[in-house]
């Protein structure tokens, strides 16, 4: 089975993120996008899940999987590989930063605060950067 968890790492924000300051995704309609979900889930629930349980939780409600068959199709849904959150709209669109700890549980934290310097600073963390929108 493919994972997207991280351990111990902190995801930066793209260096073509057209943002100055982290923004909430903004609802486009009546319906939730994958960045608002991704943000509700994570923001309001720091450290409690990993980049995988997100993941397959947003898709599980996107396709209304019936609770029923909840493992068998997260199983089928992670026998190919996933996009991780570096390809996340929040980290590459919104300006958020992404980190995952030492049990791979991840939480968001805001372009420009302490905490995210603090990350970027610190030798002990795993530093990615979040993918770009444009080719360079």
């Amino acid at each position: 089975m493919h994972s997207t968890n991280y351990f111990n790492t902190f995801i930066e924000i793209a260096e073509d993120c057209p943002t100055a300051v982290s923004e909430i995704p903004p609802l486009k309609g009546n319906k939730k996008s994958v960045a608002n979900l991704q943000f509700e889930m994570i923001y309001d629930n720091p450290y409690k899940y990993t980049s995988d349980e997100v993941l397959y939780a947003i898709h599980a409600q996107r396709k209304e999987i019936p609770e029923g068959e909840f493992e068998e199709q997260r199983e089928v849904f992670f026998s190919k590989g996933q996009a991780c959150f570096r390809a996340s709209p929040l980290t590459k669109r919104y300006a958020w930063g992404l980190h995952s700890d030492e049990n791979g549980k991840i939480a968001l934290y805001e372009k420009g605060s302490k905490e995210y310097q603090d990350f970027v600073k610190d030798d002990s963390v795993i530093k990615k950067k979040a993918m770009r929108s444009k080719r360079a």
